[in-house]
């Protein structure tokens, strides 16, 4: 098998004397939807903001498509990279957060066509054909000219994941998008991603949708108290956990 797109080798982060991540290993091949499961507190958002130097680990090493993320190695040691080259890396690593954050001053479209014109310097007019595209593909280009404030919790999020898609990234980080929305909105963003991964966009989603995860999900990872408790295939992490904890936390889960 090739070189895995992302790989995570014994990242340790602590807040204080809390040890948040006590050594994670992770590898992501391309194309893969990889999910984190596990219950508040296990550390699956920090790793995620973690793998896009959001957050400083204070151990270990993450790497994306073969690059060191957030620091540079020399002389044997590793320094960390400035701001600037940080937001380098950070174009091809998509992030959708529990909130959408949209810019409530711009239309959808505006919000979608930001970064290609300021970041990657993408021509006015081909940034917007590319953003009605995406729209489009998230079903929203009748809403283009929309306000966030016009739009649903559900309708905002499709909009935050158009506008992480129009960067091109290479891996796509999802930190539980549906966690803030209404139940009956869930579905519409759960089906957004569900064509994503089936169209090959390497994904890790931190998640409590088990549906999504049994349905979408290449490999599932269990994470609690900071470390990987049991990994594998969602038939067999979901359906035949190995580890107590995991099997205490499904029932929960699922009751």
């Amino acid at each position: 098998m090739s070189e895995p797109l992302l790989r995570a080798v014994g990242v340790r982060k602590s807040y204080g004397h809390t040890e948040v991540l006590g050594g994670i290993d992770l590898d992501v091949h391309k194309g893969q939807v990889v999910c984190l499961l596990g219950p508040s507190g296990a550390g699956k958002s920090t790793f995620l903001r973690c793998i896009n130097h959001l957050e400083t680990i204070d151990a270990g090493q993450i790497w994306v498509d073969g690059e060191p993320i957030g620091f540079r190695q020399r002389g044997g040691k590793l320094y960390e990279l400035r701001e600037r080259e940080v937001a380098r890396q950070r174009r091809d690593i998509g992030m959708v957060f529990q909130r959408f954050n949209l810019f409530a001053h711009r239309t959808a479209l505006e919000n979608v066509v930001e970064g290609p014109i300021r970041v990657l310097g993408v021509r006015p007019e081909d940034a917007r054909n590319q953003g009605l595209e995406l729209l489009d593909r998230v079903g929203l280009a009748h809403r283009a000219d929309a306000y966030p404030a016009q739009l649903s919790g559900g309708q905002q999020q499709r909009v935050a994941i158009a506008r992480s898609l129009a960067m091109k990234p290479k891996l796509m980080l999802f930190d539980e998008p549906t966690s803030a929305l209404d139940p009956e909105l869930v579905g519409e963003v759960l089906e957004v991603m569900s064509t994503l991964a089936g169209e090959g966009m390497t994904m890790v989603v931190v998640t409590h949708e088990m549906s999504f995860a049994a349905e979408a999900a290449d490999e599932v990872v269990f994470l609690a108290d900071g470390a990987v408790v049991e990994t594998g295939p969602p038939s067999q992490v979901l359906s035949a956990p190995q580890h107590d904890r995991t099997r205490q936390f499904l029932a929960r889960i699922l009751a």
